[in-house]
């Protein structure tokens, strides 16, 4: 197998880790599909130091860089990340420039670049809402490891048509796909439009972090969570094709659609707790 690596202070760093060749990967299947255009979208994974330091030198950063929002919940742990104004079509041809190997700081103030993030590039912009909901998902889910934020078109447009209250928007994602009730039976949260790369985006999808693994971006797109980079992926494309159902319906009336007894039948028969006070009766 051929191997692309760069010499880092006497380590070898391959580009054909495991964590770096996934992040490659999903990206460029984001980007295919349409969700990633120009810079959009961010991506991060919580690592294990063990499986970090057979690949990357962990004890010399190559830089420090001083955060805004300090994060000592998260002091000693190592992610991968996608890179401020990076494109996800140029991850794969070159992961050292459009990701970076971090770990945070012994005081939760700082990040320290071990690897990729070449010519002074930056982790992405939305740094603050990965972190504070990587703090909450491990709270609730010690399994958890995956941030995700892409523009996924459908879920946009539906933001524009549809009743941005979340109850309803996740009972509407639920009747137009059998399978979705019981891949997120906890239900999507949507929060205001905001800002994004902002704190306060970042504090507002963490707060519904607390009980949800989704979180609708109106007119932006979607934030979701996981264990695996598989599920959390799968999970966006669930979402996706229920909204694209949703738009291609339109303004049509609809003849029939799954029932709420068909709804708490399924939940039943797969053994999932829908969501309280959605579902009727």
């Amino acid at each position: 197998m051929s191997t692309s690596v760069i010499e880092s202070k006497g380590y070898i760093a391959s580009v054909e880790a495991p964590f770096i060749r996934e992040m490659s990967e999903i990206t460029h299947h984001m980007w295919s599909l349409g969700w990633d255009e120009l810079n959009g979208g961010n991506v991060s994974c919580l690592l294990d130091e063990e499986e970090v330091a057979r690949y990357i030198n962990i004890r010399e950063p190559l830089r420090t860089i001083k955060l805004t929002f300090p994060v000592q919940e998260l002091a000693g742990k190592y992610f991968i990340v996608t890179g401020s104004g990076k494109y996800f079509r140029n991850v794969i041809k070159d992961p050292e420039a459009n990701l970076g190997v971090l770990r945070v700081s012994g005081s939760g103030e700082s990040i320290e670049v071990l690897w990729g993030l070449r010519d002074g590039a930056v982790p992405t912009s939305e740094l603050a809402s990965h972190f504070m909901s990587h703090i909450e998902r491990l709270k609730v889910d010690p399994s958890h490891r995956i941030v995700l934020h892409t523009h996924a078109t459908n879920v946009i447009a539906m933001t524009f048509t549809h009743d941005l209250d979340e109850l309803k928007f996740t009972k509407t994602l639920w009747e137009m796909c059998t399978e979705c009730l019981v891949v997120f039976p906890d239900g999507v949260s949507v929060i205001p439009w905001m800002v994004p790369g902002s704190s306060d985006i970042g504090r507002a999808t963490a707060d519904k972090m607390k009980e949800y693994r989704v979180v609708v971006w109106p007119q932006h797109g979607i934030f979701v969570t996981g264990a695996t980079m598989d599920a959390t992926f799968g999970l966006v494309e669930t979402i996706e094709k229920a909204a694209t159902v949703y738009n291609l319906i339109g303004g049509r009336a609809i003849r029939q659609k799954i029932t709420d007894r068909q709804l708490a039948d399924l939940a039943a028969a797969f053994r999932v707790t829908p969501r309280a006070g959605i579902l009727e009766g």
